[in-house]
């Protein structure tokens, strides 16, 4: 009754479209689980993001859940999640995402899920860390254990939004760094941000992985800008 009553003053809303969620709901109502833009380039190796990183670092795979597009739920749902502290979206999402990736050949064999890091300082201001909320969802179902020590962001970098592919590597390029690791068997990272737009922080972040001995990594984001 309680539940009610709290569900009546404060409703429990879709982040996508905003409907009211159902009892049996989570964060996303279920039509628009079933119509919100999938890619499906889990199924696929040869696909745009993967396509992303060729020629810049050897990454062995790499997929986006859903299409980005500026004024989309999609964008609703990313704006919720990074902005208004409502981390149970990232890990409804990596738990939906992580039962078809699980499936996924080119995805087996995922020994350490590796969120990108944010700075300190802005940890600190924002509370939280949306890809950590995205990798815990994907840690329960995947069943890899997410690793927040092994990789560190020495520098707080302004916004990538609106800059070139260039720009946003220079912005980033030697920001991370590894710590704490003393690993003792060949690990296959799953390297999970939120957003791909140019790729470059993602690509900063898997060369500093790569540089441990019999590595791999692997990359999956919750959307992605490109198709």
């Amino acid at each position: 009754m309680l539940d009610d009553l709290l569900h009546m003053i404060f409703p429990r809303v879709c982040a996508a479209c905003e409907r009211a969620l159902f009892k049996h709901e989570h964060s996303i109502c279920l039509h628009c689980r079933h119509h919100l833009p999938r890619t499906g380039f889990h199924l696929k190796y040869d696909n745009p993001v993967i396509r992303m990183f060729w020629g810049r670092v050897a990454v062995q795979a790499a997929a986006s859940y859903f299409y980005y597009k500026k004024g989309s739920h999609v964008q609703k749902i990313i704006h919720r999640l990074k902005y208004k502290g409502e981390q149970e979206i990232g890990k409804e999402i990596g738990s939906i995402y992580g039962t078809e990736l699980k499936t996924a050949p080119i995805f087996s064999g995922i020994t350490r899920i590796i969120p990108v890091p944010l700075h300190p300082a802005r940890m600190r201001s924002r509370g939280y860390n949306q890809s950590e909320s995205f990798a815990l969802g994907l840690s329960e179902i995947m069943s890899a254990p997410v690793d927040t020590d092994l990789l560190v962001r020495n520098s707080k970098t302004g916004t990538q939004t609106k800059k070139s592919r260039y720009s946003r590597w220079s912005n980033v390029g030697g920001n991370f760094q590894l710590k704490n690791f003393s690993l003792s068997q060949k690990e296959h990272f799953l390297l999970v941000d939120d957003v791909i737009t140019t790729g470059a922080t993602l690509e900063a972040c898997a060369t500093e992985l790569l540089k441990i001995e019999g590595a791999s990594v692997s990359i999956v984001t919750i959307a992605s800008t490109f198709n």
